[in-house]
Parts: C-alpha cells; structure tokens; sequence
C-alpha cells in the first residue's frame, strides 16, 4: 500500500483531494488519485475562479451565453459548480457505497455573500442539495455566528453538511452542538438520522501564518521558539473536543439510532512556510475518525515522502500548554481565530467576485464567435 492507502487502512483517516478543475475530471487524473487511495473531494470559489481563467468552460460558456437570451453569469458559474462536483461524486459513488455512507464525498459550497444570513443559507444549502441529488454530496456553509443555526435546520432535513471556515475550538464546540441539535429534531420527527452525514472543517496553515507573524514582531526569544506551533496544537485541542463530545452521553441516544459521528476536517494543510516540512500538517495531524483534504502538490509529496503514524492525539497536554505559551505572549487565540474566520468569508467573497469578472469577460469576448454546436454524428 502507499501512505494514503495507509492513512486509511491503518490510521482510520480519510485522504481527500482540496481542488477540482474540469481537466482534473476530463483526463482521468481523478480516476487515477482514486485508485490511489484519495476518499473525497472539496471545493471552494478560490479553486473554480482559477479554473475558468484557464479557459476550460470556455464552450459551456458560450452555450449558455446563446440561450434563449443569455444566462446570467451567477447561473454559469452554478452550471459549471454542480455539473464538475456532481461528475466528481459520481466518480466517488464506489467508495460511499462500498463504505455504507461514511465517505466518498464531494463538497459544494453555499456563496460566501450568504454567510451572515441565516435564512438565505438555508435556502440556497436547499437548492444546492436538490440540485445535485446524490447522497454522496456535501454542502459547504461557513461557521459564521449566522451560519451555525443554518446548519441545525438543514441537518434536520436530512442536507449533508461540510461546515467550512473554521479556526476556534470554542465555535467547533458550537458547531458540533448544532449537528446533534438537528439530527435530535430530525430523529423527534420520525426522520431517519442514519444517513446523514457532516465534516467539521479546522483550517490549518492560515493558523500558523497569522501567530507566526504576530511572534515575530514580539521577537523575544520565547516568543520566537513558539513559532510552527499554533496551528497543530489547535487543531489537536479540537479532536480532544471531539473525543469529548462524540464519545460522550450528549451523542450516545444518536449513536444508538444509527447516527454518525460529525469528523473533523483538516483543510489547508499546505505548508505556507518554506521553513517548515511540506507535509508537516498532514503528518502532525493523523488519527482515527478524521478526514485531511491536500491540494495536488502535498498529496504527491506525501506519497513520495509522507511518515504514517499516529500523531493527532499523542500530547494533548503539550498542545494546550503551547497555546498557553502563546497567550502569555500576549497573543489572543480567540482574537486571531476570529480575523481568520473574518478574512477567510472575504477573501472567498472576492474569488466569487474575480470568477465572475472573469465570466463576464469571456461571454463578451465569445459574443461576436460563432455559435457553439455539437459536432455532427459520422
């Protein structure tokens, strides 16, 4: 077996790929990253706005731009969206039913604009979830202070849910608390909770660039050695909070009816750093019951050179007392993962806004092309 293979047989952890791209699809490299042991797929704004730069949807572009009198750049940009997750969990369809439902995923996510709305997240995890109807699909809605009771009310109707932009500990504790509110009201309406699942997704490396930096400019010694260790101790106090909640009473009546766990997710676990090994977030954070999602460049690192052991719940201790450390530097852990959450709903914000520029530019520069169609049946 070679080291994703492991990290499942072995460790009981999920490899998943963090991008998606027609060509991805079209050339059979998915197929291939399958075969290789990746488990699911994860998607955001930031990964489909590089993908239409290049030029890849171009002719899905200009069928739609010539349809019954143009459509609108927000309904290309959701064709091209639901048709490359949906192709992407058909792929992935073996391993959901091979695994009974515990994976073999791919995410879609709600439109960051949507993140401090309640309501409208609601309906648009809705429309998505009907869209593409298949059970192996997950809908992204970010852990924002309006998101959370968001994902309560579509766990209850039965809407798989990737909570997406997390940083705090404290808030994973919210989040997991909505996931088992809604299957608790699903399972009170004579609805089926097992079935449905969720993914609690922590972001890694933007942990460790933010302390990092605030260390540096405190630049006292201690405050130096601190540096690298933010982001793998929070991420280790989260599946200590995990452990806590799943293995608990709070889920033990869910468990009993078939209910899943909601894993936690590690997302950007690319290493931003150059002084840092390149699968440091993927080696420091292995464990049982979790998923990693790597772009392409960690997953071929990882294979060439990955170590697989179990290090996620080795020193719990040591990972609260190195956020203990950073406190008394005077660094405010909530403070820090609040910006992140912050940053990290507008910088998807803006690659919404840069791809459909980029629609924009294309169906303009296509308006004066010939019509697209389908090549003639020989």
């Amino acid at each position: 077996m070679n080291t994703l293979q492991r990290l499942y047989a072995e460790q009981g952890q999920s490899p998943w790929i963090d991008f998606i791209d027609r060509d991805l699809i079209a050339s059979g490299r998915l197929d291939a990253l399958i075969r290789d042991g990746i488990r699911g797929l994860t998607s955001n704004p930031t990964i489909f706005a590089s993908a239409i730069k290049s030029g890849q949807y171009d002719e899905l572009v200009h069928r739609m731009v010539d349809e019954g009198g143009g459509r609108s750049n927000d309904e290309i940009y959701e064709e091209i969206a639901v048709g490359d997750v949906g192709e992407a969990a058909d792929r992935l369809r073996p391993i959901y039913d091979e695994s009974d439902g515990r994976d073999g995923f791919a995410s879609i996510e709600v439109e960051p604009a949507l993140a401090h709305d309640t309501t409208a997240t609601i309906a648009r995890a809705r429309q998505l979830w009907q869209r593409l109807d298949r059970p192996n699909v997950f809908v992204k809605i970010p852990a924002s202070e309006e998101g959370i009771p968001a994902i309560a009310q579509a766990i209850s109707e039965g809407i798989n849910i990737n909570v997406t932009l997390m940083f705090s500990v404290d808030v994973y504790r919210r989040v997991a608390r909505a996931y088992i509110d809604g299957l608790e009201h699903r399972r009170a309406e004579g609805g089926d909770v097992s079935r449905i699942a969720s993914v609690a997704s922590f972001f890694v490396s933007r942990v460790d660039t933010k302390v990092d930096k605030r260390l540096t400019e405190i630049g006292t010694p201690s405050a130096r050695d601190l540096s690298g260790t933010a982001a793998i101790a929070n991420a280790r106090m989260a599946y200590v909070a995990f452990r806590e909640i799943f293995d608990g009473d709070a889920f033990g009546r869910l468990r009993a009816a078939g209910a899943r766990v909601q894993r936690c997710l590690w997302a950007s676990t690319s290493t931003k750093n150059p002084g840092y090994r390149d699968v440091l977030y993927v080696e420091e954070l292995i464990g049982p019951e979790t998923v990693d999602t790597m772009p392409l460049a960690t997953i071929e690192a990882f294979l060439d050179h990955g170590q697989v052991v179990r290090t996620l719940d080795r020193d719990p201790d040591g990972a609260r007392h190195a956020l203990e450390a950073i406190e008394r530097e005077g660094i405010r852990m909530a403070d820090v993962t609040a910006e992140l959450l912050t940053e990290g709903i507008a910088s998807f914000g803006k690659s919404v806004d840069e791809l459909l520029a980029v629609i924009e530019q294309k169906r303009r520069a296509l308006a004066s092309a010939p019509a697209y169609s389908e090549p003639a049946e020989r």
